[in-house]
């Protein structure tokens, strides 16, 4: 299956980001990090880390280890400095399809939410195979955007109904063959990792209100930033109002609790 047109990904403000998909990065942090398995010793790196959610969680799971996190853009790593009490962890500016580091350099290599946005999976998978040590797991999570992302959902195929432009940006995400099942671990096997596994893992999102859910798209990050700065205000305030519909679904304006799934797989470095 090939894929269609990569989403234009807007980072350029860690803050907004934080509002659109880094507090929900946070809670999936965690699940993730039970699951990878890394060696109990030796450095480990989050390739991705946009504004350091799981960079920081491994810094709090192994407080004894070098963790170190690399993202392209300059704005994220900034905000994941800011976060940070002292000089741990590292945070770096990189290209995850050349990572900077040495071959076998670290016992566990992990991305969270960076595949749906890599024009070549494999590429930067194998960069990650090439900094860890023989033995030394490689991790990476991506939203299953298709069938178990909820908030992506009902705002997307809702805009495709009174957008057709907003369709490309829909399957960019929902049929990107690393958001489908066994897609990514299949991308695992090409890199050459082995003893591939992969797990479901979900969380939820909880909104205060409509407006609380609704800002997360005001943001400006991400494809659905790219979406609305271009978007004519009569047409986002008609999506808003459709929107808002889906989300009460009849009921008064208020909590909603929505489920988030992403596909996590784990392979070991030969």
């Amino acid at each position: 299956m090939s894929a269609p047109a990569l989403a234009v990904f807007h980072a350029s403000d860690g803050a907004a980001y934080e509002v659109w998909l880094g507090r929900w990065s946070r809670r999936l942090a965690e699940v993730f990090l039970d699951f990878v398995d890394f060696p109990e010793t030796g450095e480990l790196l989050d390739v991705g880390c946009g504004t350091g959610s799981l960079t920081l969680a491994m810094a709090r799971r192994w407080p004894d280890r070098s963790v170190t996190g690399v993202d392209l853009a300059e704005a994220f790593i900034s905000y994941a400095q800011s976060r940070r009490s002292g000089d741990q962890p590292t945070f770096e500016v990189g290209d995850a399809c050349a990572l900077k580091y040495d071959d076998g350099r670290f016992a566990g290599t992990a991305a969270q939410l960076l595949f749906l946005f890599v024009p070549n999976p494999v590429v930067a998978l194998r960069e990650m195979r090439r900094v860890t040590c023989a033995g030394g797991m490689v991790a990476a999570t991506v939203w299953d955007s298709r069938g178990g992302l909820v908030f992506q959902r009902m705002l997307w195929d809702t805009a495709v109904a009174i957008d057709p432009d907003a369709r490309v940006i829909r399957d960019s995400l929902f049929a990107n063959p690393v958001a489908i099942p066994g897609g990514l671990a299949g991308f695992f096997r090409d890199a050459g990792l082995e003893d591939v596994e992969t797990k479901s893992l979900t969380i939820r999102m909880d909104y205060a209100d409509f407006e609380d859910y609704w800002r997360s798209f005001q943001s400006r990050q991400g494809p659905v930033g790219s979406y609305f700065a271009n978007l004519a205000p009569a047409l986002s305030r008609r999506i808003r109002l459709a929107v808002r519909d889906a989300y009460c679904s009849g009921s008064p304006d208020g909590p909603r609790s929505l489920t988030a799934s992403a596909w996590a797989v784990r392979g070991k470095a030969p």
